[in-house]
C-alpha cells in the first residue's frame, strides 16, 4: 500500500495543491542585487529582441557566480531567467546563432545541473516557474486570472498560450492524489471505490479539455507560430531552422562542447504522462506497430520517455515510481467487460483520448494551416522554425506529415499515433 497522497507527494517535490506547480508562487525577481544584470536584461527582452540588440546586451554580461542562489525558489528563478536569455540570443536575430556565450552557458549549466534539468527553455521554464496570480487570492485553474513573469514578446497571445497550460497543471492537481488513491483501492480489491474514483478522474480530465479549448479566446495562431513559436524551438533536429550541429555552449578558456536539446514541449508535462502511467497507457516510437508481447522499454517509449529528461529530477523520480506500482488497467481488465470498473476504466481512457484529439486540433489550426499560407515580407527574411516549415510546407504535397514540432519530432504523425494508442488502450469485450 503506498502511504498516504500528502506524504508521496511531498517526496517529491509534488503539491497536494498544486500539483506539479510550485506549492507557493514562483518568484518574479531574484532578491539579490548581485543577479539584476540578468533580471533587468530579462524585464527588457520583448524590445531587446525587436530592436535586434538583444545579442550585445547578453555579450556585454559579466559571467555571475550562482553561489548567492540560496533555495529552490532562487534557483527555479535563475533557470527560468537564463532560459529565456539563452532563447532570445539563439533565436533573436535574422538567423540563429550557434555559440552560446561563457556570460550565460556557464551559469545556466550550473543551475540546471542544480535542478537535473537541461540548459534550455523546458516546460518547466515556460509554464511551470514562469507565472504569478493576478490577485493574491486569484484561482490559478482560470488563465484569466494568470500573467507570465518573462515572456519574449510581450503579447497576450504568448502570455495567454503559457498561461492555459499552467490553468490545465493547476486544476489537474486534484487528479493527483486520486490517481494514488486508486491505486491502492486496487490493491485492497476495493472494485467500487476503484469505480468511483476513475469516474472523478473522467470528470477531471473533461475539465482540463474545457481549458485546453480556452486557447482560441486570445492566442492569434498567426502570431503564434510567426512570433512566439521560433523562441520555443530547440536545438535538436533544427537543421532546416539554421542549426545543423546544435548550439556550442561556451564555458570560456577554450573549454565547451555542441549540445542538442529539444525544445520547450507539452510532452514535458509530468501531468500528462502522469495520465498515461496510471492507466496504462503505451506509446512506441512513431511509426512502430502495435504489439502485445513484452514490456514497455525505452526504445519503444522513444520521445515520450525522452522527454522525462526535461522534468524536474523529483517529478521525473515520481513518474518512475508510479510506473513501478501502476495496478489500474489490468485490475480493469480483470473484471467483465459489462463490469462498472471495466466502463469507468473505458471512460477515463476515452476522456483523456479527447483531450488529445482537442490538442490536435489546436496543433492543425495554430501550425499546419499557418505552415501553408505565405509568410510576411519581414518574417521571410528570418531563418527560425517557423520559416523553415513554411518552406517546407511549400516544397511538399503531404507537408502536415513533414512539420516538426518544437521538440523537434514529426508533429502530425506523432500526435496522432500517441491519441490512437490512448483510444487503444480501451478494452470492450473480453
Amino acid at each position: 500500500m503506498l502511504a498516504t497522497p500528502g506524504a508521496i507527494l511531498e517526496d517529491y517535490a509534488v503539491s497536494l495543491r498544486n500539483g506539479f506547480l510550485p506549492d507557493t508562487t514562483p518568484l518574479a525577481h531574484l532578491p539579490e542585487p548581485y543577479y539584476n544584470p540578468w533580471e533587468s536584461i530579462a524585464a527588457d527582452l520583448p524590445d531587446l529582441i525587436r530592436t535586434g540588440r538583444i545579442r550585445e546586451e547578453v555579450e556585454g554580461l559579466q559571467i555571475l557566480s550562482t553561489d548567492k542562489l540560496h533555495n529552490d525558489a532562487e534557483w527555479r528563478r535563475a533557470y527560468v531567467v537564463l532560459a529565456f536569455l539563452t532563447h532570445a540570443y539563439i533565436w533573436g536575430g535574422q538567423k540563429p546563432k550557434d555559440v552560446l556565450p561563457p556570460v550565460i552557458s556557464r551559469p545556466f549549466l550550473e543551475v540546471s545541473e542544480h535542478l537535473e534539468l537541461p540548459p534550455c527553455a523546458t516546460y518547466a521554464a515556460l509554464n511551470l516557474w514562469n507565472y504569478a496570480a493576478r490577485s493574491p487570492d486569484g484561482d490559478l485553474t482560470d488563465p484569466d486570472n494568470l500573467m507570465v513573469t518573462n515572456s519574449f514578446t510581450n503579447t497576450i497571445d504568448e502570455e495567454w498560450f503559457l498561461m492555459v497550460s499552467v490553468a490545465i497543471e493547476a486544476r489537474g492537481a486534484k487528479a493527483i492524489p486520486m490517481m494514488l488513491n486508486a491505486i491502492d483501492a486496487v490493491n485492497m480489491n476495493d472494485s467500487v471505490r476503484v469505480t468511483d474514483l476513475l469516474n472523478d478522474l473522467t470528470q477531471a480530465l473533461g475539465e482540463l479539455a474545457v481549458i485546453l479549448e480556452r486557447m482560441y479566446e486570445k492566442c492569434s495562431p498567426p502570431v503564434f507560430y510567426h512570433e512566439i513559436r521560433p523562441f520555443l524551438a530547440g536545438s535538436k533536429n533544427m537543421a532546416a531552422a539554421g542549426l545543423p550541429d546544435g548550439v556550442f555552449y561556451d564555458r570560456g578558456d577554450g573549454n565547451g562542447e555542441w549540445r542538442q536539446y529539444s525544445g520547450g514541449s507539452n510532452a514535458q508535462s509530468s501531468l500528462i504522462q502522469l495520465f498515461d502511467i496510471v492507466l496504462g497507457v503505451e506509446h512506441r516510437s512513431t511509426g512502430e506497430r502495435s504489439s502485445n508481447a513484452g514490456p514497455q522499454t525505452k526504445d519503444r517509449l522513444g520521445f515520450i520517455e525522452e522527454m522525462r529528461n526535461y522534468m524536474p529530477g523529483p517529478h521525473r523520480r515520481f513518474l518512475a515510481l508510479l510506473s513501478r506500482v501502476s495496478n489500474i488497467r489490468p485490475y480493469a481488465m480483470a473484471h467483465a467487460s459489462y463490469s462498472d470498473v471495466r466502463r469507468a476504466y473505458n471512460e477515463a481512457v476515452l476522456m483523456l483520448g479527447v483531450f488529445r484529439d482537442k490538442h490536435i486540433q489546436i496543433v492543425s489550426r495554430y501550425i499546419i494551416m499557418q505552415s501553408r499560407l505565405k509568410e510576411n515580407h519581414a518574417e521571410a527574411r528570418r531563418v527560425n522554425l517557423a520559416t523553415a516549415s513554411s518552406e517546407m510546407s511549400s516544397r511538399k504535397n503531404e507537408h502536415s506529415h513533414n512539420l516538426h514540432g518544437t521538440g523537434g519530432t514529426s508533429l502530425i504523425p506523432f500526435l496522432k499515433q500517441t491519441r490512437d494508442e490512448t483510444r487503444g488502450t480501451a478494452r470492450y469485450t473480453d
